[in-house]
């Protein structure tokens, strides 16, 4: 029961995070969702460090795993939001727009959670 609530605390803090995230783009010109795009990029880095650096290594009790990888983290990347706002390009004409941010987060994604999950195990 403990780790479902502090999973759900971590949780809690990724929303927060991914909301504050979200809030700094909320100035930019135009539709494009920069913030949704930022998070999801900026977490799976993230995920990619956390787990070469702490998960694979056993840094931490498997319940802190669980509270950072799954709770914040997952929390503050949405892969639901990113579809939505995917389909609200395309539905308002922006498909170039649309097709940018598909490949930018998809691309940037991996690469980022490969440079984070290298620069996890280079660290010692």
């Amino acid at each position: 029961m403990r780790l479902y609530v502090w999973m759900a605390v971590g949780g809690a803090l990724g929303s927060l995070l991914r909301y504050l995230v979200d809030r700094m783009f909320a100035a930019a010109p135009g539709v494009f969702p920069w913030g949704t795009m930022a998070a999801n990029i900026a977490g799976c880095f993230l995920l990619g460090w956390f787990t070469s650096r702490i998960i694979q290594r056993k840094a931490w009790p498997s319940m802190w795993e669980a509270v950072v990888g799954t709770g914040v983290i997952g929390a503050f990347t949405t892969f639901s939001t990113f579809s939505m706002e995917t389909i609200q390009l395309i539905e308002n004409g922006a498909l170039f727009a649309a097709g940018i941010y598909v490949l930018v987060s998809a691309a940037g994604g991996l690469v980022t959670a490969g440079i984070g999950y290298r620069s996890g195990r280079r660290r010692s």
